[in-house]
């Protein structure tokens, strides 16, 4: 923990993904300086210094963008100096209005900054209640290969109430959970979890799917609402869809059942 500060610190001061776009800043204050000292007394290319600042802002961190705006502060005053007009009050207005961009695009480094590290704590926290909710599929179950994959939506999505899980029966079959929650975030990890559990805990002892779809849904139903007064109007929205497979080990057949409508259908497949 001593040491995050210090890494902080030195990651500020890299150019974030692409050290080489630190070069676009640099390069645009040599070229305003050089140009405008050697242009006529008449053609004044300072005020687009203030693109340096401006530009670092995409790219970099707080202190690099601080560092190009006191560079392009400096580039300010150096024309100002060699081409005597310092003391005029149109350079003088032109450092001024620097400074205040460069201050503008510090700010807003630092409150990006700050809200990608909370996004990061977030996104480190879902990851992990995500891990622990869905857990690893075994490779095999009998003679059954399994493998899953979990891809959301956007990359920025926040935590989904998909779920998947597996479970071995006492007469040699395997049977398997995709289903889906309703919303995201707490609420959905809550319902995910509560379906889940419920199906581990149950899968291995109800005799048939449409069974364990009966059981599935009274565990869900009663913890949604066993909190809600009984006179009370029943205006929850909590539900979860989910597809049930019991797939023997030895027989070609795969029994599938829809829940909540927990009709049972069996499909016959080739051994």
């Amino acid at each position: 923990m001593a040491l995050r500060p210090r890494l902080d610190l030195r990651r500020s001061w890299r150019p974030g993904h692409a050290p080489a776009l630190v070069v676009l800043p640099l390069g645009l204050i040599v070229t305003v300086c050089v140009v405008d000292v050697l242009a006529p007394p008449h053609i004044h290319l300072g005020p687009l210094l203030v693109a340096a600042p401006a530009i670092t802002v995409a790219f970099a961190g707080a202190r690099v963008t601080a560092l190009m705006g006191a560079l392009a502060v400096a580039a300010q005053v150096l024309i100002g100096v060699v081409r005597g007009v310092l003391p005029t009050a149109n350079i003088q207005a032109q450092i001024a209005a620097l400074i205040v961009v460069s201050i503008v695009c510090v700010t807003a480094c630092v409150v990006r900054d700050r809200r990608e590290r909370q996004l990061h704590r977030v996104r480190s926290v879902a990851e992990a209640a995500q891990s622990v909710l869905l857990q690893p599929l075994p490779t095999h179950a009998g003679p059954l290969r399994i493998a899953g994959l979990y891809l959301p939506a956007e990359e920025e999505a926040d935590l989904g109430g998909d779920v998947y899980a597996a479970a071995r029966t006492a007469h040699h079959s395997t049977r398997l959970l995709i289903g889906d929650v309703r919303g995201n975030g707490l609420a959905a990890i809550n319902n995910a979890a509560l379906l889940l559990g419920a199906f581990r805990a149950a899968a291995h002892r109800q005799a048939t799917l449409p069974r364990l779809a009966v059981h599935l849904d009274a565990a869900f139903r009663w913890d949604t609402s066993q909190w809600r007064p009984q006179a009370a109007e029943d205006t929850n929205e909590d539900f979860a869809t989910a597809t049930l497979l019991d797939i023997p080990d030895h027989d070609p057949v795969v029994h599938l059942t829809c829940w909540p409508t927990s009709t049972d259908t069996s499909t016959t497949t080739r051994p």
